[in-house]
């Protein structure tokens, strides 16, 4: 039988957007929020997969992020800064926008979902705020 299960994750997070026109240039924060929908065929159990088993995979990656400066690899003003004075900060190759937030989730995660058979396709929204949100997808 096909199934699709969700599960969320919420964490704290700070960021900037350099070429922003607004408000977004300066160091602001979000209350994150993580979507994961997974779908594909139930096991024996009557399970596609345990909820246990989606926060072991999930969590280490929010960890990283929680009460961190999530920061663009080429904005070397905060790298400087975030550095020098010793915050926790995780470093990305992309701008840190809720798309490429979403991107980075599904980059990170897919791999550690391909080790299930019976999971064939993963969404992931990434809520900014509480209205605004972007989406990535893979099939397995």
């Amino acid at each position: 039988m096909y199934s699709k299960i969700a599960k969320e994750f919420k964490w704290e997070m700070s960021h900037r957007l350099p070429f922003h026109k607004g408000e977004c240039k300066n160091i602001h924060g979000h209350s994150y929020k993580l979507r994961i929908e997974l779908s594909g065929d139930i096991d024996g159990n009557g399970m596609l997969i345990d909820y246990y088993d989606i926060e072991k995979i999930v969590m280490p990656l929010i960890r990283k992020l929680d009460h961190a400066f999530i920061c663009n690899e080429s904005d070397t003003l905060m790298l400087d800064f975030l550095t020098k004075n010793n915050f926790k900060h995780y470093v990305i190759k992309e701008t840190t926008t809720a798309e490429n937030l979403a991107d980075l989730f599904i980059s990170e995660l897919t791999p550690q979902f391909k080790n299930y058979s019976n999971i064939n396709h993963i969404i992931i929204r990434v809520y900014e705020t509480e209205d605004a949100y972007a989406e990535a997808e893979s099939k397995l």
